[in-house]
């Protein structure tokens, strides 16, 4: 039986675009900044409308995740964009809805690989409601999505394809791990970029393409899509390690460690263990105590203790700069851009994706 439904109650408008005054200078981009705020006010409008479903059981599950909030940082992303083209426009506000639609549908079907118990706060929709209901109301999103994107026509049905694609790519890779030649370090950016920054880079570029903006501006927002995308999730990795918990992200502390997910900290403590006695006591105390022991229940004190020592660890602070590193070159991608309130924009934008806490 499922459990009960959790309420959830939905966030103000004002709470999720509190990510959008960390990018913005109000007074020296107060046109731009007019122009981010009501396109979003316009998707959040959209993504209520076109998430609601005939179905009774559809419509409570598939909004869910999205009453549960979030920061929007795709949607913002491409309306940002299209800031550098003729601006925010009907096409434009299709596009960044059917990018979080797509990202929504994605996170059911990430707490179902990674059996999440908690996703922004709230129990996650398979705990809730089991692994199936989770999955097929995930295949509802994308269809959702897929269904938006097909009223803009053959480039944005082509671009919506090549993203999910990778997505799957991703998770698939993510699941069976890097083959016996294959370096693990490598293999784990390669589904980052995949699982998270495909989706970012197709944000950015829509913005291009639905506002008419010049062709050559599509690589640069890309690239820059691409590894603000990773370096979002390396942050990710060590949010993960937080000691603040539940109340602060959303997720127990460790909580990927625990589903079996090795992250970059555990990575790079790997490549340290083969000669650092320190080191390898702390993986052991990892891979007996937390690593995978997602269905063991609650965290153990030996497990938070182990988590604890991972975040204290130099392999978290290399983490941190390996973070910093890929926003540097995400930036660094801008360069063919105009200089403006544009590009400043996007430069905060990957200041403030590294500098989160949540």
């Amino acid at each position: 039986m499922p459990r009960s439904v959790p309420v959830v109650r939905r966030p103000s408008l004002t709470s999720q675009l509190g990510f959008t005054e960390r990018i913005f200078l109000r007074g020296e981009d107060r046109e731009l900044a007019t122009a981010v705020d009501d396109g979003l006010a316009q998707v959040e409008e959209g993504l209520h409308r076109e998430m609601h479903f005939a179905d009774n059981l559809a419509d409570v599950t598939a909004r869910y995740l999205l009453e549960a909030g979030g920061k929007r940082v795709r949607p913002m992303l491409t309306l940002l964009a299209a800031q550098l083209g003729d601006g925010t426009n009907g096409d434009v506000i299709q596009a960044a809805a059917a990018v979080e639609i797509t990202h929504l549908a994605s996170l059911y079907h990430d707490d179902v690989m990674d059996d999440s118990q908690m996703r922004r706060g709230v129990p996650s929709a398979q705990f809730v409601w089991g692994n199936s209901v989770a999955v097929l109301t995930g295949d509802l999103l994308f269809a959702r999505a897929s269904k938006l994107v097909s009223a803009l026509g053959e480039r944005a049905i082509q671009l919506q394809a090549d993203t999910f694609e990778r997505l799957c790519l991703g998770q698939l890779h993510e699941t069976i791990g890097p083959r016996e030649d294959e370096d693990p370090v490598e293999h784990y950016i390669r589904v980052l970029e995949d699982k998270t920054g495909s989706l970012i880079a197709v944000a950015a570029q829509m913005g291009v393409v639905f506002s008419n903006a010049p062709e050559e501006y599509e690589q640069p927002v890309v690239v820059f899509g691409e590894k603000i995308g990773v370096a979002f999730q390396l942050i990710d990795d060590v949010i993960d390690l937080s000691s603040q918990g539940v109340a602060e992200t959303g997720k127990t502390p460790g909580n990927d460690l625990r589903a079996g997910v090795a992250t970059l900290p555990v990575l790079r403590l790997r490549e340290r263990a083969a000669a650092d006695a320190e080191a390898a006591a702390l993986l052991d105390r990892l891979e007996r105590d937390v690593i995978g022991s997602a269905e063991d229940g609650e965290v153990t004190p030996a497990a938070m203790e182990a988590i604890a020592a991972l975040r204290e660890h130099d392999v978290t602070r290399q983490t941190l700069e390996e973070a910093h590193r890929w926003a540097r070159e995400a930036v660094e991608a801008l360069s063919p851009l105009p200089d403006g309130p544009v590009k400043k924009a996007l430069v905060r934008f990957a200041d403030t994706i590294v500098e989160r806490s949540s």
